[in-house]
Order: structure tokens, then C-alpha cells, then sequence
């Protein structure tokens, strides 16, 4: 006597598919990595340092400095 069973084929168990399941964890981790990127770049941009316009500077340092 055969036993059969009826197997349901469910195209979106990633337990059962395992192309699907590849496919599954090479694009979350390709998009995980390309978002992480780019939020540490924008952030990066977004908190830029901003040097203030006027900065005093001792006339011996300066590229042809002069002395008292």
C-alpha cells in the first residue's frame, strides 16, 4: 500500500524553496549593506564640520609671516 500525501507547493515558504531563499538573503543583505552605507555618508554630510569665517591667526604662522 502506497501512502501518498499531498504536498502543497507554497512559492513564498522560504523553507521549502531554496532558490527563492537564496535570492531572499543575497538581496537583504546587498540592500542591508547599501543602505548602512548610505546613511553613514549622509551623515556624514549632514554633520559636516563648519568652521566659522574669521579665524585669528598669529602673523609668525602665516606662509610668509612677518615679525615684530
Amino acid at each position: 500500500m502506497e501512502h501518498n500525501q499531498q504536498i502543497l507547493e507554497n512559492e513564498l515558504d522560504i523553507k521549502t524553496n531554496k532558490p527563492s531563499t537564496s535570492r531572499f538573503f543575497f538581496l537583504l543583505g546587498f540592500f542591508g549593506i547599501f543602505i548602512f552605507a548610505w546613511a553613514g555618508c549622509y551623515n556624514l554630510y549632514h554633520h559636516k564640520y563648519k568652521s566659522p569665517k574669521d579665524i585669528p591667526v598669529n602673523e609668525g604662522s602665516l606662509y610668509s609671516p612677518t615679525y615684530k
